[in-house]
């Protein structure tokens, strides 16, 4: 039996009707479909679906984050699209078994023994030799090895010249056939349970119980009834986040431009959340040890829910999905940043919750301080390219023995030594001005030592960017003796404040001129006060095209190239970069006398600490916010997301995926044969009669649905134990 790829064909009915039905039920109509799914699987894996719909702007841009949300590629699965072609899935695949089960089952008892004896010469696996045997003798003997070798044999028995003849008929492998039933009922069973599991049920609600999506915020107990989902609502995939110590009833299912809540019939606490870390950073385990309580009973149920060992109860399910910052507490300490010759604002300190905000003042300009997040651990990786690193082109750097060792050992070995270092906590933190435009802030609590050189100064790293698709730019600032940014900030204070740059001016003066020479003295601190002022940005020196006065080393570059001829560049960039940086030295030795610390030594750590802080002036003109914010003090609260689940076509998908696996290994490596012998009286001769005839003539042959080598063995081993044929 063939398996065709037409369809049902009525013999009534319209030209349309028939021919719809005859296209529903085709083959060809349901792979077009599947070939669809598949396409669209392929874009829900790829693409990351139901993220808000700023994160494909800025990854995609405007126009494509548009057409996205117009076909619902950022929620592929609970398109309605991909509903509708999963439904016409299981309609025309439902009807092509339909079609082909009865011919399948009815070819399944049949051997076909009615074949006629020159039919069997066409075949291309044919044999005949010539038995001693008579032929019912033979036709017993060859069915009786055909059923212990597991073939379904039957004889029959017919009239033939010089006598009765037997044809065995015999087939092996018929599970082929159900094995198409298997695999196509698999799909089946797996669309319908996707139907159930997926967003069809749900949407249905929405339109038979005037359900709609949430769009607004506050507090979930003041979410109306319209937008939540009733305790039996049979499916539901949502989201459930509980922080430690606390307890919820209400999952969020996320949905096209909003939410729906799906209200459970017990509530989770989670009494401790477990998490472990990979040398890397990476979370090794996250377990929560959390107590269900059910509403209708009042039992509470302990259970730890870890990552693939979900805990069940009342056919909900609870997945271990992700963690979250549960609404941990943060003390701030404002950092002034916009420094400049009018007095700037003092530091204060702030207190929030992650997820939360706190408004601020800048003058007139209000904003709004949005606490982020809080990562308590950071790894980060700090060694260096080494020899594993450089590069292999010159002759004289290739190490034959390094480079095989770099190459062979254990699976885990890398390419590039790695030096993991945890860097402590970390805030992140936006500022929203009044228009709704938000920068986004990333900085350490402590600071980082970037190197292993004693000398080097250990870092403050403050992290900004414009959008979430940037990378974070870092200010590093360069901590004290007492490990914090004070002197840092008090030094820029001082290089904002004329009068102060004025002394720190006249004693480098002192200090570098002999006090014979006053016109040398004049020369100098002349130009070192141009430099100073040029560094601070009170300079009115403007460059085209900017809109206030440059600062920092850009400042002193711009007037270089516009009073010194090139040719003196370089000698004059040199004296007047050693001429600031001297001040500025005196500079911050004026700042610790006034606030009564001894002055720094001039050794290799001081030198370290000024030659960053130099960087550090110059590019702190540039940071955008009026105040930084740096951590100083937070109590973590951590918080279990939890993903709970009813489905009930889980079984069913479970079902088809094991019927899919059986149908195509049925259809693969189950290969249907087909036997026929033919066992004729051998000729009688003439002079002796009838009666002398002993033997018999028979004619073999093998057809298969799958030409293999393999049939071609079976064949020749069929002839050798069926015909006695030698090989």
């Amino acid at each position: 039996m063939t398996v065709s790829t037409h369809g049902l064909r009525l013999k009534s009915g319209s030209h349309a009707l028939r021919s719809s039905v005859e296209l529903l039920s085709s083959m060809r109509f349901s792979i077009s479909l599947l070939t669809v799914i598949c396409i669209a699987s392929v874009i829900g894996t790829v693409l990351k679906q139901q993220e808000p719909l700023s994160n494909y702007v800025n990854q995609f841009g405007p126009f494509w984050a548009e057409v996205f949300r117009a076909v619902s590629l950022n929620t592929v699965y609970s398109a309605w699209w991909f509903m509708l072609i999963l439904a016409f899935l299981v309609l025309s695949t439902s009807l092509c078994i339909a079609r082909n089960t009865p011919k399948i089952l009815a070819d399944w008892s049949q051997l076909k023994e009615n074949v006629r004896e020159q039919s069997l010469k066409a075949f291309g696996h044919r044999a005949e030799q010539a038995l001693a045997e008579a032929p019912e003798a033979a036709a017993r003997r060859i069915g009786q090895t055909l059923v212990q070798g597991g073939w379904k044999v039957k004889l029959q028995q017919r009239d033939a010249p010089g006598g009765s003849g037997w044809m065995v008929a015999a087939k092996a492998g018929a599970a082929n056939k159900l094995g198409y039933i298997a695999a196509h009922g698999a799909i089946v069973l797996v669309c319908v349970g996707g139907l159930l599991d997926g967003d069809l049920v749900v949407r249905a609600q929405m339109w038979l119980n005037d359900k709609s999506i949430y769009t607004g915020g506050g507090l979930i107990a003041d979410v109306p009834a319209q937008h939540r989902l009733s305790e039996r609502n049979p499916t539901f995939r949502a989201n459930l986040l509980v922080a430690e110590g606390t307890q919820s009833s209400t999952a969020i299912l996320n949905q096209p431009g909003g939410v729906l809540l799906q209200d459970l019939p017990f509530s989770v606490e989670l009494k401790k959340f477990i998490v472990e870390y990979y040398s890397t950073g990476m979370p090794k385990l996250f377990a929560s040890e959390i107590v269900i309580h059910d509403r209708e009973t009042g039992e509470k149920i302990p259970h730890r829910v870890e990552v693939n060992h979900p805990a069940h109860h009342k056919g909900i399910e609870i997945y271990q999905s992700s963690f979250d910052d549960g609404g941990s507490s943060v003390t701030l300490k404002a950092v002034p940043m916009a420094v400049g010759a009018q007095p700037s604002s003092k530091p204060f300190e702030i207190q929030g919750t992650i997820g939360g905000s706190s408004s601020l003042t800048n003058g007139a300009e209000k904003m709004t301080l949005e606490y982020t997040a809080l990562r308590v651990i950071n790894v980060e990786n700090f060694s260096g390219s080494g020899n594993l690193g450089e590069s292999g082109a010159d002759v004289r750097k290739v190490d034959l023995r390094q480079s095989i060792a770099a190459r062979m050992g254990a699976a885990n070995k890398t390419k590039e030594q790695k030096e993991l270092r945890n860097v402590g906590p970390s805030l992140t933190y936006k500022l929203r001005d009044a228009a709704g435009q938000a920068r986004e802030f990333h900085n350490y609590m402590l600071p980082v030592k970037m190197d292993s050189a004693e000398s080097t100064p250990a870092l403050f790293l403050l992290g900004v960017r414009e959008t979430p698709a940037e990378p974070f730019q870092y200010l590093r600032i360069p901590a004290d003796e007492q490990a914090s940014m004070e002197g840092f900030m008090r030094l820029r204070r001082a290089l904002a404040d004329p009068a102060q740059r004025e002394r720190a001016v006249q004693r480098y003066v002192r200090q570098a001129i002999a006090a014979d020479r006053p016109d040398l003295a004049q020369q100098l601190a002349a130009s070192a006060s141009r430099a100073l002022a040029l560094f601070a940005g009170t300079d009115q020196l403007v460059a085209a095209g900017q809109p206030r006065p440059v600062a920092g080393l850009q400042a002193i570059s711009n007037f270089m190239e516009t009073n010194v001829p090139e040719v003196e560049r370089n000698r004059a960039g040199d004296v007047l970069v050693r001429i600031l940086n001297g001040v500025l030295f005196e500079l911050v030795q004026l700042t610790r006398e006034q606030n009564g610390l001894q002055p720094l030594p001039a050794d290799d750590r001081t030198q370290a600490w000024m030659a960053q802080a130099v960087l550090s002036l110059s590019d702190a003109h540039h940071y955008p916010a009026p105040m930084a914010f740096a951590l100083k003090d937070f109590t973590q609260v951590q918080a279990s997301v939890f993903q709970v689940t009813r489905t009930p076509g889980k079984n069913i998908v479970y079902l088809g995926c094991a019927l899919l696996i059986l149908g195509i290994f049925a259809m693969l490596y189950v290969r249907e044969r087909r036997l026929w012998v033919w066992l004729a009286p051998a000729c009688a001769d003439a002079e002796k009669g009838p009666e002398s005839e002993a033997g018999s003539q028979a004619t073999m042959a093998l057809s298969t649905n799958r030409q293999t080598l393999e049939v071609d063995r079976e064949f020749e081993m069929l002839k050798t134990k069926l015909l006695q044929v030698p090989r």
